[in-house]
């Protein structure tokens, strides 16, 4: 008794099991994680080495260098890019994917750790980063007010904070764009010169009365007692009062060499909405959290606490992730109804009670295939759906094929259970081989390398588990069902819409087909004729990885002269502001002076603090079209293309991994000033491009900083140590934290020791700074040190420890950055470069070479050898394979084809459709010689079997494909970039496969057909 068999005549069995996977299925679709997009985890850690005060050059050999020589000791490492600037090196540390995440993260933690007794001991702090997709933030809040204090702000932004703290999916929930209150100790030197009090013996009172030493604990007979100590200031007047110096008998206190009281620290990042002045609450999502539910645990608590604001604050939720993934997800769920309705309409040749057994394949299948999806620790985001809505045209092959060969043994005059037994039966072997088939093509995405294998991971594995549960349900339930629910036939021609439809294929299909027999090498040539026409298109549309984002959402960089201070930085960036305020397109624009905008989406990070640089974030309509968006930045980059105060860079987000730019040209060599001679060049090269927009080159412009060059000697002569001699000048110019202050409700506060602010922030008045010796003695600074400007490089790179400068670039709307490159590349490799000096292409074309390198060809060899394997297992003969392959190249000629109508690049997602395509398109061939074989065996004429199966096997395989167009036409439709390319590769495909394998199997049948005996 086979699975059929069983299924049908344990009818309760069958039905009890029905029941179970539809209400699994549910509640699988109930309680599995929704989010946006997919949530890679990729194996990178960023290491962020803050030592103020250091230049580049310094920073490279004292601290990059070390750590760089100690990490690349580790196993598995892909690569190590750092960037070095002023004070600050961030060393990224990526691992080939499919390590284990937390422990290259342990391995990291370990190996730096072990090195920090060799950095310098003055490292202000070293941070050491998982990139954790999670961190993008879910909910963004603006409390605006232009006339509240900033306490007042900080106040109602830290009440918002605590509450959102609460749910229990939230994490990472911050405040940005007020600067924090600390204990300020605006210390007077002078008058610290004037009592002859060393001024590290006044930091060192400062920071021994800051420190809370636990007492320990002991024991007194029975029991035991906490000994707490009477350290840490309990308020500003024991600040006040701290004995800075007892010499001679004389006490002298804190208050009467400094100013104690609270103030805000220096202003670094300004935030405003619109304008106006703001602070921002953000808050990211916990991994494998529902985000719909999440929203439905924070959402009250936004609304209470925007109706108790006063009235000078107003509170906007102008970010909120679970309304997107919402509009996303209804959008999808309405594609997949009109696609279901599509279906029905296709399947109406079949009758209605035919049609609705199919149809409750549908569901069923998609309640297996998501708890298969789930298994896989898949979340509900727009590509695992793009997945279920693809395999939706795919997962009714198998029940339409079933279906119509029960539906034509009942024609014959068999009963329901025998014609839904035998006829199930006579196709099993076929259906499991198309089957697998399918999953091999589907395979390979599935073990992409790297970010966009990952990426897009949940798309082919939606398919497979669809696909997969189909089969299950096509052999048992749905023979139960027929077994049950169909009629048998007194009309053996079958309903009106079969009938007319078999009058079509009689008066079109079996003419052309005899035509197509006789003149077989014509009918090749034609087909081959079509196939080389259209391989010429590709060139044609381009090649470009990944979509940008069809959001209404887009980024605009503003970039000031270097050193720009922020003052005039804020004042540069209002004037963009006031252009935008003018613009009806606009709903919301979030403006970041001196820092990035807090991470909203998935690959763009949060630039970190600079002073000549401001991100406004722009948000249109929900509802505005790409096609608007397009026409918004193109009018923007016009409008700022002249302005005279910054570089304006309007740029859209894009989608798949992070890149840097879709263009970047590294230059590696290690003498600096080479480098910036070759930048130079390779930057006139993409300026004379015309499809290059928004050039960069790190190196293109030096910094000036003022350089205190000490004379060691004469210092050590006068008593003074060169480390008082910079602690002197951080403190006057920066400031020194001495420790925390908590005030009575608990609340933490820098404990800040400087001097008056401004008071040395001229170059004169830095002259005249006064260093204490170890006696106490005042002496001028410009009697220890000359002070002098200094040119030097912004930013040093390195890539797997070699130095290299980048210069990229990003494209003008409808161009392509392989366009570019195909322009520029050849004169790059024309010039000329000092031995030792090269240039590699990375952005774009270096993610190209990740997705698409060795391990996915030897992914795609493995893939195409299973292929073989199941066919040659099916047909047991190598004729029967090349038949079935034939069909392959005649989906290609529609699928190309329908791109370049519809004006859209060769991508990623493209290929996706272009791999599953070769699946459906043997799946199809499969079923038509497996039933010739069957005739052949059956002892009919080889001419008579091949026409007889084209004509029986026409129907099933134009009714899957018509299901499959319908399941795809709404996808084809949408206006996402990165869904839509896909459907219309599949569409097109089908289209031209469906009319020309009919003739090109039963042709190529003919020409070589397989032996009877090894069938």
């Amino acid at each position: 008794m086979n699975l059929t068999d069983f299924s049908v005549k344990n009818y309760q069995f069958t039905l009890v099991m029905f029941v179970m996977v539809a209400v699994i299925g549910l509640v699988t679709l109930l309680t599995m994680p929704r989010a946006e997009d997919p949530q890679i985890n990729p194996p990178t850690y960023p290491i962020a080495v803050v030592y103020p005060g250091t230049s580049p050059q310094d920073m490279e050999e004292l601290v990059v260098k070390p750590i760089e020589n100690k990490i690349y000791e580790l196993e598995n490492i892909d690569k190590i890019v750092t960037a070095i600037e002023d004070g600050l090196a961030v060393i990224r540390v990526e691992f080939k994917y499919g390590v284990d995440v937390d422990d290259k993260y342990q391995e990291v933690v370990r190996e730096i750790n072990s090195l920090r007794n060799e950095l310098p001991e003055d490292i202000f702090s070293i941070e050491i980063r998982k990139v954790d997709p999670s961190d993008v933030n879910i909910l963004q809040v603006a409390l605006v007010s232009e006339n509240a204090s900033y306490r007042q702000l900080k106040k109602q932004a830290e009440d918002l904070q605590d509450q959102l703290e609460k749910v229990v999916d939230l994490k990472k929930v911050k405040i940005s764009g007020v600067p924090d209150e600390e204990v300020r100790i605006d210390l007077k030197l002078e008058r610290i010169a004037a009592f002859q009090i060393p001024l590290n013996v006044v930091l060192g009172s400062i920071q021994s009365e800051a420190v809370n030493i636990p007492g320990g604990s002991l024991t007194a007979g029975n029991k035991t007692f906490n000994v707490k100590t009477s350290g840490k200031f309990l308020s500003l007047e024991e600040i006040e009062n701290t004995v800075i110096s007892n010499a001679n008998g004389k006490i002298i206190l804190l208050k009467e060499v400094a100013e104690v009281d609270f103030k805000y620290e220096e202003e670094k990042h300004i935030t405003r909405l619109n304008g106006k002045r703001a602070v921002l609450v953000n808050a990211a999502q916990k991994v494998g959290s529902n985000i719909a539910s999440t929203q439905a645990k924070y959402e009250p608590i936004v609304t209470a606490f925007e109706n108790s604001l006063p009235e000078n604050i107003k509170l906007y939720k102008h970010f909120d992730q679970a309304e997107n993934v919402s509009r996303r997800l209804s959008g999808l769920g309405l594609d997949f109804l009109i696609a279901i309705v599509l279906v029905l309409f296709t399947l109406s040749p079949l009758g209605i009670r035919a049609s609705l057994v199919v149809m409750l394949a549908i569901p069923l299948s998609l309640a297996l295939g998501l708890v298969g999806l789930n298994a896989f620790d898949i979340s509900l985001n727009q590509l695992s759906i793009v997945g279920l809505v693809v395999s939706l045209g795919l997962l009714v092959d198998d029940s339409i094929v079933v279906v119509e060969n029960i539906e034509r043994w009942l024609r014959d005059g068999f009963s329901r259970k025998e014609a839904a037994i035998k006829a199930t039966k006579q196709i099993t072997l076929p259906v499991i081989a198309t089957t697998a088939t399918l999953i091999i093509a589907f395979l390979p995405l599935v073990f992409l390398p790297g970010g966009p294998g990952e990426f897009v991971r949940g798309l082919p594995l939606a398919v497979i588990c669809s696909v997969l549960a189909s089969t299950v349900v096509s052999l048992t339930i749905v023979p139960f069902i027929a077994s049950r629910f169909l009629r048998e036939h007194e009309n053996p021609e079958g309903n009106i819409f079969l009938r007319a439809l078999k009058k079509v294929i009689g008066a079109t299909y079996a003419k052309v087909m005899k035509v197509a027999l006789r003149n077989p090498a014509k009918t090749l040539a034609f087909s081959f004729l079509l196939f080389g026409g259209s391989m010429v298109l590709f060139p044609i549309i381009g090649f470009k990885l990944f979509p940008t984002s069809e959001k209404p959402i887009f980024l605009i960089n503003v970039k000031m002269p270097l050193q720009t201070s922020l003052h005039e930085g804020n004042r540069i960036t209002r004037m963009v502001e006031d252009s935008l305020q003018q613009n009806q397109l606009i709903k919301y624009f979030t403006t970041n002076v001196g820092k990035g905008n807090p991470q909203i989406y998935y690959n763009v990070p949060q630039q970190e603090e600079k002073f000549d640089f401001a991100q406004i974030y722009i948000q249109m309509d929900p509802e505005a079209k790409p096609v608007l968006k397009n026409k918004l930045i193109n009018q923007l980059r016009n409008q700022f293309a002249a302005f005279p105060y910054a570089k304006i860079e309007v740029q859209d987000f894009e989608q798949g991994p992070p890149i840097e730019a879709p263009i970047s040209i590294r230059v590696f060599g290690e003498n600096l000033d080479s480098l910036r001679k070759l930048s130079f060049e390779v930057e006139r090269i993409l300026s004379a491009s015309d499809g290059a927009l928004y050039i960069n080159n790190e190196l293109n412009t030096l910094k000036t900083d003022l350089k205190i060059n000490i004379n060691k000697e004469k210092a050590r002569t006068l008593g003074v140590f060169t480390a008082d001699i910079d602690r002197t000048v951080r403190l006057a110019v920066a400031g020194l934290t001495m420790g925390t202050y908590t005030n009575e409700i608990g609340d933490d506060f820098d404990i800040v020791v400087t001097s008056p602010k401004g008071k040395y922030r001229a170059l004169d008045a830095l002259e005249n700074l006064y260093v204490n010796n170890a006696q106490g003695t005042a002496i001028p600074l410009k009697q220890l040190a000359s002070i002098d400007f200094e040119t030097s490089p912004t930013t040093i790179n390195h890539f797997n420890k070699n130095r290299f400068v980048k210069v990229t670039s990003s494209t003008q709307k409808g161009i392509l950055a392989n366009d570019v490159l195909a322009e520029v590349v050849p004169q790059l490799d024309a010039m000329e470069m000092p031995s030792g000096y090269f240039y590699k292409l990375s952005g774009e074309a270096e993610s190209e070479d990740d997705a698409f390198g060795g391990g996915f060809i030897t992914v795609i060899l493995i893939t195409v050898f299973l292929f073989v394997a199941v066919l040659i297992l099916q047909f047991k003969t190598f004729k029967g394979l090349l038949i079935v392959l034939s069909v392959i190249p005649l989906g290609v000629i529609g699928g190309v084809s329908l791109l370049w109508l519809t004006g859209n690049p060769m991508s990623f997602i493209a290929i996706i459709g272009f791999i599953g395509l070769a699946g459906i398109e043997v799946k199809n061939s499969i079923l038509l010689v497996d039933f010739t074989n069957q005739l052949r065996k059956e002892g009919v004429a080889l001419q008579t079997a091949i026409e007889q199966a084209g004509e029986l096997r026409f129907l099933p395989v134009v009714l899957t494909s018509l299901t499959a167009i319908g399941g795809l036409l709404p996808l084809a439709l949408n206006p996402n970039p990165q869904i839509s390319p896909l459907a219309i590769v599949l569409i097109g495909g089908l289209i031209s496969s469906t009319i020309l394998s009919r003739i090109v199997t039963p042709v190529m049948y003919k020409l070589i057909p397989p032996k009877i005996e090894t069938l």
